[in-house]
């Protein structure tokens, strides 16, 4: 829809109060406006029409976003949301149905403002599935009433929504946990009177940062080093250049550039380096 378009009402507020007090000034399409204004937008694209019946349905968008607003968020743009899903409705409306548009938007609205609550309500996403989203929003409301669920609890709620009890109890889970961050800094976790939260940087033990741990591991590999030059320094003069060249220098030749420094075949070459490799590795293991 053309959002530039002149608007008959005027929606014009500074606060989301004033918006509210704007859209309840609204007058409601009677059943017959309704059906003319749809029908100009499903058969002639008319969007002047199209505005019209998104403009006449705000205020039930506002009354569909109040059963939202335990979610800990914004409840403007919980609306914001629900008024995106009420357009999405306008256009796949069709007035040859014999519905009032608000019955065939609701689920739209609802739709859009679901998604928004499951992508916003934490910083780890919550439900992804289908059915993690059935779940999410119906044991909510439960757990307002029941608290932990029991057993058999658990059971009739997987029942009626047709999950598994598994599920059910996973997602329970889900919802009574809360995100913490990774590691807070200084002045947001003092202890000036207040619990000190511990986050997962401070026990979570970071591999390699032990001295002791970290000088043998230097001792060992300086101690193989010393003994791969010793063991190299046993083998032929070929195989001596075949291995520094192939993997000790920084400029590398190929097979290809030995065989031809050689008059060999590259898989000779090949050969050769294998079998080198093969001492070197016998004679570490028997130093060892």
């Amino acid at each position: 829809m053309n959002q530039n378009m002149t608007l008959p009402y005027n929606l014009s507020a500074a606060s989301f109060d004033g918006y509210l007090t704007a859209i309840n000034q609204l007058e409601p399409l009677s059943l017959e406006q309704e059906q003319e204004l749809a029908r100009r937008f499903h058969d002639d694209n008319d969007l002047e029409a199209a505005r019209l019946l998104v403009m006449s349905n705000l205020r039930f968008v506002v009354h569909v976003a109040r059963g939202y607003a335990g979610y800990g968020l914004s409840f403007n743009d919980i609306v914001q949301e629900g008024n995106i899903g009420l357009m999405k409705a306008v256009k796949r409306f069709d007035p040859n149905v014999g519905v009032r548009l608000i019955t065939f938007a609701v689920h739209w609205i609802r739709a859009e403002i679901h998604e928004y609550v499951i992508k916003n309500w934490r910083v780890v996403k919550i439900a992804t599935t289908k059915a993690q989203r059935k779940l999410f929003f119906n044991l909510r409301k439960s757990k307002k009433k029941l608290g932990w669920l029991s057993h058999d609890e658990a059971k009739a709620i997987a029942g009626d929504l047709g999950v598994k009890l598994e599920s059910v109890y996973e997602m329970e889970k889900r919802l009574s946990a809360s995100d913490l961050a990774f590691d807070l800094k200084a002045e947001d976790n003092s202890d000036h009177g207040e619990k000190v939260v511990t986050t997962p940087a401070q026990f979570l033990v970071q591999q390699g940062t032990d001295p002791a741990q970290v000088l043998e591991k230097e001792d060992w590999g300086s101690h193989n080093n010393q003994l791969m030059f010793q063991a190299i320094a046993k083998l032929d003069e070929r195989s001596q250049d075949i291995l520094q060249n192939r993997w000790l220098n920084e400029q590398k030749m190929t097979l290809q550039d030995l065989a031809n420094r050689y008059s060999v075949s590259p898989e000779r070459i090949r050969q050769l380096e294998k079998v080198a490799m093969g001492k070197i590795k016998e004679a570490m293991l028997l130093a060892s």
